[in-house]
């Protein structure tokens, strides 16, 4: 079994590289996140004036949706040479990938400018920002993972997604500032382009931040013995890790469809129910905040009680929660208090790397995590909002039959990981 009882905290210097490492990786995923949340916007700016509003919004989230078609590719190409050259390094570069596209977003010209070029050039420099999350994400779970014990993985991993989801907040809190700080007249003419400067600006910070940062002992040991990877990286995991390729894949399912559901789609699924825009925006907020919380405090009973056990704990609780929140919100009694406790369901996603990261050996631990999770991610991610947007027709209560169902599924895959033998290299 894995589970197993932690030694004391954290030293100085590992709690300051999961601070630094942390807020680098909210940085860098409000770049990622800040388009979706002027999809309106840069629908008007850049398509043609005459094409309906509908096929804007279409051709605007195709646009955003090609950022995560671009993460596999993006992600097993860095995940292999972080196997074989360094963690630091590939941690630096997808950040640079992320900085650079985002402040030329807010340098482009409109359709208005330079007709359609302009959402050529949009939709080029979105493919860079795909290719770049694809290798922070897993990077930074392995990272922040190598820099600790085994037996702080998970507070490690959970302290990681804490940041990226605060980065999902600020990106929500930018854009909800622009908007209250400028006509909307003011906002098409040139205020748009704030939030993706001030983007690029902040990955400018990250990087700085992430130079004081060192190499991951696990990789700077590995390098001494010259033990790192014989052959490419990607062959050895799939060929010699399919239970464990699996296994990411299915907890990354879980994971996508706690933050799709519950936090990216849910704004839009409340107004459906006739929830106010400004209430449902004002409950996704805290509801990330109550994530944030939950990616702390889940990590720190994983490292105390077990993975396994946490993870069972944690999808009862998801499960529970969204099937309370969203049937009072159907029944017309949208309840914010129960909107924060299915965000602190959420909170399962700490869970997630670091069961997975675990299953890999370190010499390939970046490509198999980066392969499955990215993959998994890019089905899951484009598949779930279609999906669930088709089945609400038929049957409003779609979102907490799948939730119930994730819920289930993360039930079953604790179990498993509460039965299997632990890695000889932990």
């Amino acid at each position: 079994m894995t589970d197993a009882i932690a030694p004391p905290g954290l030293t100085c210097q590992q709690a300051r590289t999961l601070t630094l490492a942390a807020l680098g990786g909210a940085l860098e995923f409000y770049d990622f996140v800040i388009f979706v949340f002027f999809a309106t916007t840069m629908g008007v700016l850049f398509f043609p004036p005459d094409m309906p509003e509908w096929l804007k919004l279409v051709q605007t989230f195709g646009i955003f949706a090609a950022g995560y078609l671009a993460r596999p590719l993006g992600g097993i190409v860095m995940a292999h040479f972080g196997d074989l050259s360094g963690r630091k390094r590939m941690f630096m570069l997808s950040i640079l990938m992320m900085a650079i596209p985002t402040l030329l977003m807010g340098l482009l010209p409109t359709y208005a400018t330079v007709g359609v070029l302009a959402p050529i050039l949009l939709l080029l420099l979105r493919i860079m920002q795909g290719a770049a999350i694809g290798g922070e994400a897993p990077g930074a779970w392995v990272f922040v993972s190598e820099h600790v014990s085994a037996r702080h993985r998970a507070l490690a991993c959970g302290a990681l997604s804490a940041g990226l989801c605060s980065g999902i907040l600020l990106g929500s809190l930018v854009a909800r500032a622009i908007h209250a700080s400028f006509e909307e007249a003011e906002v098409l003419a040139w205020a748009w382009r704030i939030p993706f400067i001030a983007g690029g600006v902040f990955g400018l910070l990250a990087m700085f931040l992430r130079r004081k940062l060192h190499e991951t002992p696990v990789f700077a040991e590995m390098r001494e013995r010259k033990s790192l990877a014989a052959e490419l990286p990607l062959k050895t995991v799939v060929r010699d890790h399919t239970g464990a390729v699996v296994l990411a894949m299915l907890l990354t399912w879980l994971l996508t469809a706690a933050v799709v559901v519950t936090l990216l789609m849910m704004p839009t699924l409340l107004q459906g129910l006739g929830v106010s825009r400004a209430d449902a925006l004002a409950g996704n907020t805290l509801a990330i905040c109550a994530t944030v919380i939950a990616n702390l405090v889940a990590g720190w009973m994983a490292d105390r009680f077990g993975a396994g056990r946490v993870l069972v704990l944690w999808s009862v609780l998801l499960g529970l929660a969204f099937w309370t929140f969203y049937s009072g919100a159907l029944a017309g009694a949208y309840s914010p208090a129960l909107y924060v406790v299915a965000g602190f369901g959420v909170g399962v996603t700490a869970l997630v790397p670091a069961i997975a990261v675990s299953g890999f050996p370190a010499q390939v631990g970046f490509s198999g995590l980066s392969f499955s999770y990215n993959v998994a991610y890019a089905i899951a991610g484009g598949l779930t909002p279609i999906a669930l947007s088709i089945a609400i027709k038929d049957d409003p209560a779609a979102p907490m039959l799948y939730i119930a169902g994730m819920a289930v599924l993360g039930v079953a895959l604790g179990l498993h990981v509460m039965m299997r033998r632990p890695r000889v290299a932990e």
